[in-house]
């Protein structure tokens, strides 16, 4: 598919195929992704990828504490959330429990839904990625970047992926099952796989505001 239909169809998916994904196609999907910019060249991100047993033991390790407090090493979201972002936070979390058939004060369902995110959603690879803690924000910016390239180019093999922030306050358990040096963060994890067209969270589309909301535009009138 063109680089504007991997975009395009790129969804959130939670729920996927037990089919497995070759490691030579990991490894091709994060090989091109390292073409993402960084500043002054310094590409500093790492991704730890899993399938088989070790994405197994490390699942259920956390899965076994879902329920414990814990918390990530850096902020994800703001103390206080406020607009337009309240309402677009509020939709799309009402949108996906609407279609599990979640109620309003389902309290325990959610939660359980949640503990999913633990699982990578049932996909045969979860990626672990980190980043130096010494780094500033400008390499987060540019992780961020790499995490696009990934998620695009999976599109581009016909694969499907959920980048997943509620890894990072796990990173302890993480840290010491898969051997990740306290040099580095966990930033998040990612699913990906093949996803389950049976699935109703899985017919989940959400909205996107038009550049004409978020954008200015100027000069194209002076010509």
């Amino acid at each position: 598919m063109t680089a504007e239909e991997a975009i395009a169809s790129r969804r959130s998916i939670r729920a996927f195929l037990p089919t497995p994904v070759p490691r030579d196609v990991v490894e091709r999907i994060l090989d091109i992704a390292a073409r993402a910019p960084s500043g002054t060249n310094m590409q500093p991100w790492r991704a730890h990828a899993l399938a088989g047993a070790p994405l197994r033991a490390l699942a259920d390790a956390l899965v076994a504490q879902a329920a414990a407090k814990v918390e990530a090493e850096y902020r994800y979201y703001p103390a206080e959330f406020f607009e337009p972002y309240l309402s677009r936070r509020r939709k799309v979390g009402w949108d996906l429990y609407g279609l599990l058939g979640i109620a309003r004060g389902e309290s325990g369902k959610m939660q359980r839904q949640h503990a999913k995110n633990l699982t990578f959603f049932g996909a045969p690879v979860g990626i672990i990625f980190t980043i130096d803690r010494r780094l500033e924000i400008g390499s987060w910016l540019d992780t961020g970047m790499f995490l696009g390239n990934v998620m695009a180019l999976a599109r581009a093999q016909g694969l499907d992926t959920c980048p997943q922030a509620a890894f990072a306050p796990h990173h302890a358990t993480i840290r010491a099952m898969i051997g990740i040096p306290e040099t580095e963060v966990v930033v998040c994890g990612m699913a990906l796989g093949h996803a389950d067209p049976a699935a109703p969270e899985n017919t989940l589309v959400t909205d996107r505001a038009p550049a004409a909301e978020f954008c200015s535009f100027a000069g194209w009138d002076d010509r």
